[in-house]
């Protein structure tokens, strides 16, 4: 992440996000492992910390040979990257690029799983200007993979910031820079489409509510439920800030003839602390918002408005805390571990337990709603006080099929007192399905204590902190 994306505006760096598709098969969640800090754990010691948390994917920002020798024969698959400081040697150079390639990847491939290189990283705001070596530079890196054989399993791309777009606003309208379009986008995008790759994004909700707190919806930022925002140019309706984002990066390339390019977010997060003019910065939201995130992709519920059938991969920022990176206090704070290996806020990896130490969630959709909905253990919050008053409400993001079948398992097997959501009840009213699920979730998670884990439903609830009314129904909080 360069510092340099917090200068985007609302509509200039805050209208892109990732939505939900019951068809969508569960993408990947890996994290990106930055070593600005002086105080970090040995590269085997944040190996077992990977792998004790489930973490199967990871991205750096080099190709640090110790982290890559701890990672020979663990599995986890890792992402390496070209740094920019070398990436005009790169691609002036072939055999600069071949010997980077035999020394970065072909000494440790394949017991270390190398499946990506990163050539450069937001390339376009680097403050030296390096955008015409790009391109180049991801050739001669193809080159020599295609050498020595390895380019059918190594995909290459490099990560774009947001400042690529001209307009993001409406998400509909989205549009790459044009000086930018026919220099370097359309001939990185061909690469990408000859090369069967994807396009690396990285995209901060954070700082477009940052700036805008008094116009964007804290809920639309963090996954929660919310009333949703429609495109006026689509007629779509978004119900998150980085599915918005998302979209238009999708609509920009699609302007320009490359609509089947995938996209990878190569980076996302939410700072946990930040100084006093850093709005929304702050552990819950943080909690929250990778959260939220995780649980929405391993639920299979990746896609966006304009592409609900995607399965969007995604890669938080950071694994840890760097007390040595410059600028505000959040730059130092988007870790979700802190340097000693204890975790920041408590956020899982994995849904309904561990599923051979991966971050792809098994896919058991359609196998009846005892097998389905009881709660995992990720709540995707700050820890919620066993006597604090919370609810639980119904996430509208994952359609009303999932909605109705997380329903019946609550009113069904789970035992939650559904009586007043029945016709002509005291709470029958308003009669839609995301209304009666919040009363029968609530009724449940209220039921069993409101202990860690009876509020989630495989990504169909959340735990809000203020208290809800359901049309003339206000929900009991048990407390």
């Amino acid at each position: 992440m360069l510092c340099l994306s917090r200068s985007m505006g609302i509509f200039a760096c805050c209208s892109l996000l990732l939505l939900f598709s019951t068809a969508a098969e569960a993408g990947i969640v890996g994290v990106n492992y930055g070593r600005v800090a002086n105080n970090l754990p040995s590269a085997t010691e944040v190996v077992e910390l990977l792998k004790s948390n489930g973490i199967s994917h990871v991205k750096l920002y080099d190709a640090d040979p110790s982290f890559l020798r701890a990672l020979a024969g663990t599995g986890v698959k890792v992402v390496v990257t070209v740094p920019n400081e070398i990436l005009a040697s790169t691609a002036a150079r072939p055999g600069f690029a071949l010997a980077w390639v035999q020394r970065n990847v072909v000494a440790y491939y394949p017991s270390t799983q190398i499946q990506a290189i990163a050539v450069g990283n937001e390339v376009f705001v680097y403050p030296r200007n390096l955008t015409t070596f790009l391109v180049p530079a991801m050739q001669n890196v193809h080159a020599a993979l295609s050498s020595l054989r390895l380019d059918g399993v190594i995909k290459i791309s490099s990560p774009i910031a947001l400042t690529a777009l001209q307009n993001s606003y409406p998400s509909s309208a989205g549009s790459f820079r044009p000086e930018l379009v026919v220099s370097v986008l359309q001939p990185m995008l061909e690469f990408l489409r000859q090369t069967g790759s994807y396009l690396m994004v990285n995209a901060y909700p954070f700082f477009a509510y940052e700036a805008n707190a008094d116009v964007i919806s804290l809920d639309y930022a963090l996954f929660r439920p919310n009333p949703g925002v429609v495109d006026s140019g689509n007629g779509l309706r978004y119900y998150s800030l980085l599915d918005a984002q998302i979209d238009a990066v999708f609509a920009a390339m699609s302007a320009i003839k490359y609509e089947d390019i995938k996209i990878v977010i190569s980076e996302t997060g939410w700072p946990s602390k930040g100084d006093a003019d850093e709005t929304g910065a702050g552990q819950a939201n943080a909690a929250a918002y990778n959260g939220n995130l995780i649980r929405r992709v391993l639920s299979g519920n990746a896609g966006t408005p304009l592409r609900p059938q995607a399965d969007i991969d995604v890669y938080l920022f950071a694994l840890f805390n760097e007390n040595q990176k410059p600028g505000p206090t959040s730059e130092r704070n988007y870790g979700l571990f802190y340097p000693d290996e204890g975790k920041v806020y408590d956020v899982e990896f994995t849904l309904g337990g561990s599923n051979g130490g991966g971050l792809r969630w098994e896919d058991v959709r359609g196998k009846g709603p005892s097998t389905t909905l009881p709660p995992s253990s990720s709540s995707g919050t700050v820890r919620t006080s066993s006597t604090g008053e919370s609810w639980c409400v119904a996430n509208a993001m994952v359609g009303k099929a999932r909605l109705q079948a997380a329903m019946d398992y609550a009113c069904g097997e789970g035992g939650a007192d559904c009586r007043p959501i029945q016709q002509g009840a005291a709470c029958y009213e308003p009669d839609t399905v995301e209304a009666h699920a919040s009363y029968a979730f609530n009724s449940y998670y209220q039921g069993k204590g409101r202990a860690m884990g009876t509020c989630d439903f495989e990504g169909a609830a959340y735990v809000v902190s203020q208290p809800p009314r359901i049309g003339n129904c206000a929900l009991p909080s048990g407390a």
